[in-house]
C-alpha cells in the first residue's frame, strides 16, 4: 500500500501540490490533482517494478512476451489504486480535500492502443500475468494518436484526431538508453566467408530508431510490477547532421524522410484500401516486432548464457497474424547477428514462438503483396521465401502428388504471402479463443493444418480481469458479494460460484436488485447529460456494445426496434415492458456499410424519441466514442446483453463475459463463449435463438438459403426492409439505406439476419415475460453473476503459462 490511512495520504498528497505547482490545495484544478496522484502512484510503483526485474534476471526466469498490435488498458488510476490496495483510502481522502474520485478519473484520456476485442483482452491478460506473479510482458506501438474519436453528427458517424497524448501520459516512461535501429528497403548482397559460410549484407537501407515507452503494469499484490513496452518511431539523426541544413532538395528530403518515420507509429490501424496504407501496415508490423526482438535479446545476453538456452528463458506469443514477422525476423537475428546455421536457428524459433488465432473470417486472415514484402523487408523475405520452400518440400514429402493442399497450405501462393499460414508452420503451438472457434478451425478452417501437425493446435476460451470490470467498475456489487460470500473471491474468481445459494434468497435477490438499480441511475444521468433526454430506469436496459461488424449484427437489433415501432404504432395501448437500446459502436472509417448501420440506428432512434405515441414505451440511444471507460459506465447498468453475431462468426467475445459478471442475462446465438455460457447456464438461465454453427457453415459450403423468400414470405420482414427504402418515418430520400436494403436481398444476407428475425422476435418476446417476474429475473441475474468466475483472465492465464509457455509465478 501507498497510504496506511486517510490522513498521511492527505498530508503527503497536500504537500504534493504545493512543492510541485507551487499552489494552494484550494486552486488546484481536476487535471492538477490527477497529475499529482498519477505521479504518487507511478513513483511508488517505481520501487516495485525494479524489484520485480531484479528479481527476473536474478533468478534467471523465464518470461514471456506478447506482441499485439492493440493493448486496450483504459484508464488506469482506478486499476492502478486498485491493485495497490489504496483506492478506498484514496477516495476518503480526496473527498474530505474537496474532490470526488469519480471525476478526478474521468479527468484521465482513454489511451489509443487499441480497439476492440483483440486489444481488450491483451490488456486483461497483462493485469492477469501481473496479479498471478508470472514475468509477462506487453510489446507494442506507442500510437500517437488512437483509431478515431467519435463524433454523431446528423446521426452520421464523423471521425476526429483522437490525439490521447495531448497532455502527455503520466504513466509511462520513456527509456532512451534502450533504443534500438529497424532497417527497411534496400538491398542484401551475398558473399562467402572464410569459413565458406554465406553471409547476407543489408546495404542501402534507410534506418528508423525504435524509442520504448514503458507503462508499469501493477499487480493485484502489488508487489509484481510488468512491463508494457510501447515502441515509438523516430528519425535517426537532425537534418543538420543529414543534410548539413542546406536548403533545397535535400533538406526536403530529410522532412519526407521524418514524416515517412513518424508515421509508423502515428496512427492505430491506417487505412489499408489503398497501397500506401497496405504498406504502412506492414511497416508498423515489422517495426514492432524487429524493435521487440532486438530488446528481448539485449536482455537475454545479460544473463550471460549461449542462446541453447534461449528457449528456456523467453517465450514469444503473437496476437492474431499482425505479429507473424517475429517468426522470419527472429531467425535473421539469430542467423545473421548471432551466426547460426538454419536448422539451430529454426529450432529455437519454433520452441519459442505460440500463436494465437482469434478469427476464421476471411478478410483478418493477413496476406501480403509478395513484391511489397520483398522491397520494403528484402532480407526477411528472403528467410520466408527459404522457409516457404522447405515447409513446401516437405509437404510433398508426406502428400506427394497433393497439389490442392499444397495449394492450400503454403506460406506464398498466388503473389501473397498468408501470414496465419507462416504462423501455424512457424509456432509450436496454436490456440483458438473459444472451445466453439477451435473446434471449427481443427475440423473446417485449418483442418489440413491438423492433420499434419496433430499435437499443435489448442483451445484457451478468453477471460476477462474480474478487477476491472466487477471490483473497479461496479463496487456496490462488489460489496454486495463480500458482505455475502466473504472476499477470497477477489483472488479465487470461480468461489463467485457460492452465490448460488443465495438465488432464491428473496432479501440478497432484493439487494441484487437494487445495486442494479442504482447503475442504471448513474447510466440514465450520463444518458440525459449527453442527449438532453430523461431515461426510465424502471425500464429494460438492452444493450449492445461492440465494434460495428456486418456479422455482429447490430442490423438486427435496429431492425428488431423497427418491428416493435411498428407494433406500438399499429396498436398504442399494447401491453409491453419499457425498453431502452443502448448501442455503443466505433465503424472503421472505409466500412462504408456498417457507418451506414449507425446512421440507421440514429434515424430510427431521433424517430421513435421524439413519437408521442410512444409513450415512453421505447427510447433509442448510441452512445458515441465507445470506449473502455464508457463500457465501465454501460455494463454494471444493463438488463440484457446482446450477443447475436452470425452462429461460427464470433471468435470468442469478451463482453458477453463482462455483462455476466455483472448480472446481465444474454441474448445470443451459440457462438464463441456463449456456447460454453450455456453449458453452465441452461437454456433458463439465458435466451437463445437462431441458426447454428453448424447450419450456417452448411448453408455457407451447400447454398440452399434465399434471403427474398423470407422477405416475400414474412410480411413483419417485408414492412422493415420496405421501410429502408420508401420515404416515411425512417427515411428522407428514399436513398439514405438503400445500401442495407441491397446488403440483404441483392447479396443474399451474408449473415443471416433475416433468417434468424423470426426467431429473434420471439426471444424478445420470452425475455419481456420473464422480466415481468421479478424475483425469477433476479434468481437468473445472480445465477449468471455466480458463474461468471470461470472466466476470469486469472483462469485463463493459468493455462496458457503452464500449457503454452512453460512458466510459473516468481516469488518475491
Amino acid at each position: 500500500m501507498l497510504f496506511t490511512d486517510k490522513e498521511r495520504f492527505k498530508a503527503a498528497f497536500t504537500d504534493k501540490i504545493v512543492d510541485q505547482l507551487g499552489k494552494p490545495l484550494e486552486e488546484a484544478s481536476g487535471a492538477d490533482v490527477f497529475n499529482i496522484l498519477g505521479n504518487m502512484v507511478r513513483e511508488q510503483a517505481g520501487r516495485n517494478w525494479a524489484e520485480t526485474n531484479r528479481r527476473y534476471r536474478q533468478g534467471q526466469e523465464k518470461q514471456v512476451y506478447y506482441f499485439s498490435m492493440e493493448f486496450l488498458i483504459g484508464r488506469l488510476l482506478g486499476n492502478n489504486l486498485l491493485n495497490m490496495g489504496d483506492l478506498e483510502v484514496v477516495r476518503d481522502g480526496l473527498e474530505e480535500l474537496g474532490f470526488r474520485l469519480d471525476d478526478i478519473e474521468e479527468e484521465e484520456p482513454d489511451p489509443g492502443l487499441g480497439n476492440g476485442g483483440l486489444g481488450r483482452l491483451a490488456a486483461c491478460f497483462m493485469d492477469s500475468l501481473a496479479s498471478l506473479g508470472y514475468a509477462g510482458h506487453g510489446c507494442g506501438i506507442r500510437y500517437k494518436y488512437g483509431l478515431f474519436e467519435q463524433k454523431i453528427v446528423d446521426g452520421y458517424q464523423v471521425e476526429l484526431p483522437d490525439y490521447w497524448l495531448q497532455k502527455g501520459n503520466v504513466w509511462e516512461v520513456r527509456r532512451e538508453d534502450k533504443s534500438v535501429d529497424v532497417k527497411f528497403w534496400g538491398r542484401v548482397e551475398t558473399d562467402v566467408d572464410s569459413s565458406g559460410e554465406l553471409v547476407f549484407e543489408h546495404k542501402d537501407y534507410e534506418t528508423v530508431r525504435a524509442v520504448p515507452y514503458d507503462i508499469p503494469i501493477i499487480g493485484a499484490d502489488e508487489r509484481h510490477v510488468n512491463t508494457l513496452r510501447n515502441w515509438s518511431a523516430e528519425s535517426v539523426m537532425q537534418p543538420s547532421k543529414a543534410f548539413g541544413m542546406r536548403a533545397g532538395s535535400d533538406y526536403h528530403k530529410f522532412l519526407e524522410y521524418k514524416r515517412s518515420v513518424e508515421s509508423i507509429s502515428e496512427f492505430l490501424y491506417p487505412d489499408d484500401s489503398r497501397y500506401e496504407g497496405k504498406l504502412l501496415r506492414l511497416k508498423q508490423q515489422y517495426f514492432m516486432c524487429s524493435a521487440g526482438l532486438q530488446s528481448i535479446l539485449r536482455t537475454f545476453d545479460k544473463l550471460g548464457l549461449p542462446y541453447t538456452a534461449l528457449p528456456d528463458k523467453v517465450a514469444l506469443h503473437i496476437n492474431d497474424t499482425h505479429p507473424t514477422l517475429v517468426i522470419p525476423e527472429l531467425m535473421r537475428l539469430l542467423m545473421d547477428e548471432k551466426k547460426m546455421g538454419w536448422d539451430q536457428a529454426w529450432d529455437i524459433v519454433t520452441r519459442m514462438v505460440s500463436y494465437t488465432n482469434h478469427t476464421i473470417l476471411s478478410e483478418a486472415l493477413e496476406k501480403w503483396p509478395v513484391p511489397m514484402v520483398r522491397e520494403l523487408l528484402p532480407r526477411v523475405f528472403q528467410i520466408i521465401e527459404e522457409i516457404n520452400a522447405r515447409y513446401c518440400a516437405e509437404l510433398l514429402r508426406r502428400y506427394p502428388g497433393d497439389e490442392g493442399r499444397l495449394a492450400d497450405m503454403a506460406i506464398i501462393y498466388g503473389d501473397q504471402v498468408r501470414m496465419a499460414n507462416l504462423a501455424i508452420v512457424g509456432s509450436h503451438s496454436v490456440n483458438g479463443v473459444a472451445a466453439l472457434h477451435t473446434e471449427i478451425l481443427r475440423k473446417r478452417e485449418m483442418r489440413l493444418f491438423d492433420e499434419m501437425f496433430p499435437d499443435r493446435f489448442n483451445n484457451k476460451t478468453n477471460g476477462i480481469t474480474h478487477r476491472r470490470w466487477l471490483l473497479h467498475a461496479n463496487p456496490q456489487l462488489k460489496d454486495l458479494i463480500d458482505d455475502t460470500i466473504g472476499t477470497r473471491w477477489k483472488t479465487h474468481p470461480q468461489e463467485l460460484i457460492g452465490l448460488i445459494k443465495y438465488c432464491e434468497d428473496a432479501s440478497f435477490q432484493e439487494k441484487i436488485g437494487e445495486v442494479k438499480r442504482a447503475n442504471k441511475l448513474r447510466l440514465a444521468q450520463y444518458i440525459e447529460s449527453r442527449h438532453g433526454v430523461k431515461v426510465n430506469p424502471d425500464s429494460i436496459f438492452d444493450v449492445q456494445v461492440k465494434r460495428l461488424h456486418a456479422y455482429k449484427r447490430q442490423l438486427l437489433n435496429i431492425l428488431h426496434i423497427m418491428h416493435l415501432y411498428n407494433q406500438i404504432k399499429a396498436a398504442p395501448s399494447m401491453d409491453i415492458v419499457p425498453r431502452t437500446f443502448i448501442f455503443g459502436a466505433k465503424a472503421a472509417p472505409s466500412y462504408h456499410l456498417a457507418k451506414r448501420i449507425i446512421k440507421l440506428i440514429n434515424t430510427v432512434a431521433h424517430t421513435v424519441n421524439n413519437d408521442k405515441d410512444v409513450n415512453g414505451k421505447l427510447q433509442i440511444f448510441f452512445l458515441e466514442n465507445y470506449s473502455v471507460s464508457l463500457a465501465e459506465k454501460i455494463i454494471p447498468a444493463a438488463d440484457v446483453s446482446e450477443q447475436i453475431s452470425t452462429a461460427s462468426k464470433e471468435a470468442s467475445g469478451t463482453g458477453n463475459m463482462k455483462f455476466m459478471m455483472n448480472g446481465a442475462l444474454t441474448i445470443g446465438t451459440m457462438d464463441g463463449a456463449n456456447v460454453e455460457m450455456h453449458e453452465m447456464l441452461g437454456n433458463e438461465n439465458m435466451f437463445l435463438f437462431g441458426l447454428s454453427a453448424e447450419q450456417v457453415l452448411d448453408y455457407y459450403q451447400h447454398g440452399g438459403y434465399y434471403a427474398r423468400d423470407i422477405y416475400n414470405g414474412d410480411g413483419r420482414v417485408k414492412e422493415v426492409l420496405d421501410q429502408l427504402m420508401n420515404p416515411g418515418a425512417f427515411c428522407c430520400d428514399g436513398q439514405d439505406f438503400g445500401q442495407i436494403f441491397h446488403s440483404l436481398l441483392d447479396n443474399n444476407d451474408e449473415f443471416f439476419v433475416l433468417k434468424d428475425f423470426a426467431s429473434y422476435v420471439e426471444t424478445h418476446v420470452e425475455i419481456d415475460r420473464a422480466y415481468r417476474n421479478r424475483p425469477e429475473w433476479l434468481k437468473k441475474s445472480i445465477i449468471n453473476i455466480a458463474h461468471s468466475g470461470k472466466f476470469s483472465s486469472d483462469s485463463t492465464i493459468s493455462r496458457y503459462a503452464s500449457e503454452i509457455w512453460n512458466i510459473r509465478p516468481v516469488e518475491l
